[in-house]
């Protein structure tokens, strides 16, 4: 079997619009196509011997065991390998259970396609689940477990921590959206001018001169101690000559610690003479040149933590430790320890593996032990000098036990150090009694402090300290999300979206835009290209500016990574037309109409899909949304129209000249369609049909009428505000056209506004295209045969695989298929083939250049018509 390509989506796609996270790899199966799984002499007994667990996957049978009677009764190697890559994600401590096999029309290459929690695991699933197939074949060994740890390893290396995932977590559960940024923990919520970032648990509200007093320990004492804040006493040294003087002020025991440490990193407690306290010293001096030497404080350690100077949560931390039972040895415990399924590998669970390092040994030195003694029954041994979870420490909620007296210490620390998110460490007896009856100290503040021990104890009440986090960084009535309109269809995408951003504009909103040009920001050019897929709409999504996003969506994008966004307010598809057809399995119609309806599908309940009364596929697709659904029509009296006036429905109609809104009967005539510069006085209608989609759209939205007409007769066509849509340049003697024109759709669009075009010749420049199908290039071809009266065949790029004879000779056949006595030549550069046209052009000549390549083109016809004008005001 061969991997073909593994793509990871990550947002609606064409396989489901609610499960955005999902790997869809295509998959040869080769020879194993002819031998299905009941072929394969003991495949059953070897699978179920190998993922037993796979008993719980239901499959069509809709019971247990369902997966394996398919295998029994024989099911292809592309549906084994999609229950094989999300089995060993469960067993990775990863549950999830999405998933599609499907064969494309390539006999035995297969789109095997399952869901993901994070996505550098899934690619590794989806190649490790064709090797255990492969391995089940062939009736060999195969080592799971080790890709089963590999899979751990991954997914503590690249996800997010505990902390930062219990606020996503926390904001997906109030529908606000977020988006990673860059691979670490810094996150944003919500989309565009209303975003918040944040990063483990600091905030974009988070002060940064708190954060500097909480690392810088001893300011913060000095503080706390200013306020009346009890804290341990001590100092501050270089070296053992500070140590000692320390040591004779504060006395033992003592504790040591690297001033700028954290989590626990090079501390020495109970310190209690001064060979130890010189070897705490080099030990904490592996972290920073400077250490804390405090006062050793005996009593228990508690983490109190508040949010929003309100004390939300406080546990008792227990370092990690096993408890003897007078015949197995300390690593023993340790390792029966270990096998609590509450414990796993890093932050996978809710406790952390115990591991031994330099600390265990320390302490098991002072007290005698080794890792080969066997401790006594019911004795405790200590493992950590510290009680972080992150080393395998325990915790136990002490939220409801904490005395009103320290709540309110609590809450005013957090105040004093200036901290939004404040982990506050204590060394007490209890927190039941007030710090000054029981003589309980602080010991440190800290910025970013963990939320794993309050949202997972060991014992205890979890508590949901995400929660009160989102209710700062989003109150009520504070938005998380910008508006977003998204435009697809085969023609006519990028005018929609740029209309469209115009009259956002025009109505005080600062929008952003994507499309197959660039991405706009308040109408500046950020990022040139074809810009139409989901990193793009992210690109818009996370500019701090925006207010607004109108996005344009194409086909290809959708098809490589789903959508960049989860859902949008409106969402229009301006028509469905054979384009693009033979590549990336969507072969017809229906297969282009299943990723275009991927946009609409992701509109809101309460929003709109706008989609083109006009167009057959448009009105399929209608059938299948659970949204509002409007529609536009080029005639009031077609069929649709008049079913929809009918039902008392909202939809836009060009009629009498005009772009109207009807509501059933009624009439709201926004503006004269030959008023509306972007229709050539009314003469291109498909350019009317953009009009009325973008019209619609606005209007249900809630922009009133006179200001969408006025944006209407404001936006002027041309190659600044447009390029490559329809682009004209007149010249004193002839006439330029410029349009991107590259499928038959858009070369009918173009051949009925020749039609309305008085011209002495009319001249084409054309190409043909490498992956369109043969059909396509002739079609073009024959359509350019009827509207042009000479031909100027150019083809400079985009051959991908094909020859430059092969396209020239389908184009040449479908000139001939027109029927018409046409003219041509071959002129094999574009910027060759426009100078030629332009250079022979007779008076009254209409020359069209449907160019694929729209700057090159515009540039030079720009530069032709800024010499004339030259030459004008010479004269």
């Amino acid at each position: 079997m061969k991997i073909l390509k593994i793509q990871a989506l990550r947002g609606p796609n064409i396989w489901s619009v609610y499960r955005k996270k999902l790997i869809q790899m295509r998959l040869d199966l080769e020879e194993a196509e002819q031998t299905p799984t009941n072929l394969i002499p003991g495949f059953r007994e070897r699978i179920e011997a190998l993922l037993p667990s796979l008993i719980s996957h239901r499959c069509s049978e809709g019971c247990e065991g369902g997966f394996f009677i398919r295998v029994k009764e024989g099911t292809w190697m592309g549906h084994v390998i999609e229950h094989i890559a999300l089995e060993i994600q469960t067993l990775a401590g990863m549950d999830t259970g999405f998933g599609r096999t499907r064969e494309t029309k390539t006999p035995g290459v297969y789109n095997v396609v399952f869901s993901y929690i994070e996505e550098s695991v899934g690619a590794f699933a989806a190649e490790a689940a064709v090797r255990i197939a492969e391995a089940l074949i062939a009736g060999t060994e195969y080592d799971i477990d080790a890709d089963i740890q590999e899979m751990r390893k991954i997914r503590e290396r690249d996800r997010l921590g505990p902390s930062t995932g219990s606020i996503v977590e926390e904001a997906v559960a109030r529908d606000i959206p977020w988006i990673r940024l860059g691979t670490n923990s810094l996150v944003q919520l919500g989309y565009g001018i209303n975003q918040i970032r944040f990063q483990a648990t600091i905030t974009n509200k988070t002060s940064h001169i708190a954060v500097d007093i909480a690392c810088n320990k001893e300011q913060t004492k000095r503080l706390l101690e200013a306020a009346s804040i009890p804290v341990a006493g001590g100092g501050i040294c270089r070296d053992e000559e500070g140590l000692e003087e320390i040591i004779n002020k504060i006395g033992y025991p003592i504790v040591l610690k690297p001033l700028d440490g954290n989590h626990g990193k090079g501390a020495s407690i109970n310190v209690t003479t001064i060979e130890d306290a010189r070897a705490g010293l080099e030990f904490a001096q592996k972290y920073g040149p400077r250490v804390i030497v405090e006062k050793f404080i005996t009593g228990f350690d508690f983490r109190v933590l508040v949010i929003d100077n309100k004390v939300v949560a406080a546990a008792q931390r227990v370092p990690a430790h096993v408890k003897g039972n007078g015949k197995n040895t300390i690593q023993e415990l340790i390792d029966i320890e270990n096998t609590d399924p509450r414990r796993g590998y890093g932050h996978e669970n809710v406790l952390t593996e115990i591991s031994v390092d330099r600390d265990t040994t320390d302490l098991l030195d002072k007290k005698g032990y080794d890792l080969e003694t066997v401790p006594g029954q019911d004795e405790i041994v200590y493992l950590k000098s510290t009680a972080n979870l992150s080393t395998g420490g325990t915790s136990v909620d002490v939220t409801d036990m904490m005395h009103p007296e320290n709540i309110f210490l609590s809450e005013r620390i957090a105040r004093v150090i200036g901290l939004d998110v404040c982990g506050i460490d204590i060394m007490a007896e209890n927190l039941t009694q007030p710090l000054k009856e029981n003589g309980g100290v602080i010991l440190e503040v800290n910025a970013a402090p963990g939320f794993r021990m309050h949202l997972a104890p060991s014992e205890g009440l979890p508590r949901n300290v995400a929660s009160p986090v989102i209710d700062m960084l989003y109150p009520p009535g504070k938005e998380s999300r910008i508006p977003i309109f998204a435009v697809t269809g085969t023609n006519g995408k990028t005018t929609t979206t740029r209309l469209l951003a115009h009259i956002v504009k025009n109505n005080g909103f600062k929008v952003g835009f994507t499309t197959s040009d660039g991405i706009y920001v308040q109408n500046h050019m950020l990022e040139k290209g074809d810009t139409t897929g989901p990193f793009s709409a992210e690109y818009i999504l996370k500019d701090p500016t925006v207010e607004f996003a109108v996005l344009e969506t194409a086909r290809g994008g959708i098809l490589r990574s789903g959508l960049g966004y989860s859902r949008c307010d409106i969402g229009i598809i301006t028509n469905i037309q054979e384009d693009h057809l033979g590549l990336n399995d969507i072969h017809d119609l229906d297969d282009l109409s299943k990723v275009k309806r991927v946009v609409v599908r992701s509109v809101k309940k309460d929003g709109w899909a706008i989609l083109n009364g006009d167009d057959a596929e448009c009105i399929k697709i209608a059938k299948e949304l659970d949204c509002n659904v409007a529609y536009f029509c080029m005639d009031e009296d077609s069929r649709k129209a008049k079913e929809l006036a009918k039902e008392g429905k909202v939809h836009a109609v060009y009629e009498n000249g005009f772009i109207t809104i009807k509501k059933g009967e009624w009439k709201i005539r926004i503006e004269k369609a030959s008023h509306v510069p972007l229709t050539l006085g009314g003469k291109a209608k498909f350019m009317i049909a953009n009009v009325l989609a973008a019209s619609l759209a606005s209007y249900l939205w809630g922009f009133k009428t006179d200001d969408i007409s006025l944006s209407l007769q404001t936006f002027i066509p041309g190659a600044a505000q447009t390029p490559g849509r329809m682009n004209i340049f007149n010249f004193r003697k002839f006439t330029v056209l410029i349009d991107f024109a590259h499928n038959p759709a858009g070369y009918r669009a173009v051949e009925e506004y020749l039609q309305n075009v008085e011209a002495t010749q009319k001249i084409g420049i054309i190409a043909g295209v490498g992956d369109r199908r043969d059909e396509d290039i002739r079609e073009c071809a024959e359509i350019a045969g009827r509207m042009f009266d000479h031909i100027i065949i150019r083809q400079e790029k985009h051959l991908r695989g094909r020859t430059d004879e092969n396209i020239n000779g389908l184009i040449l056949e479908g000139i001939a298929r027109s029927g018409r006595n046409v003219t041509h030549e071959i002129i094999a550069k574009e910027t060759d083939a426009i100078k030629h046209a332009i250079d022979n052009a007779q008076e009254g000549s209409y020359i069209t250049a449907l160019s694929d390549v729209v700057a090159n083109a515009i540039e030079i016809v720009q530069g032709y018509l800024d010499k004339e004008n030259e030459e004008i005001i010479a004269e």
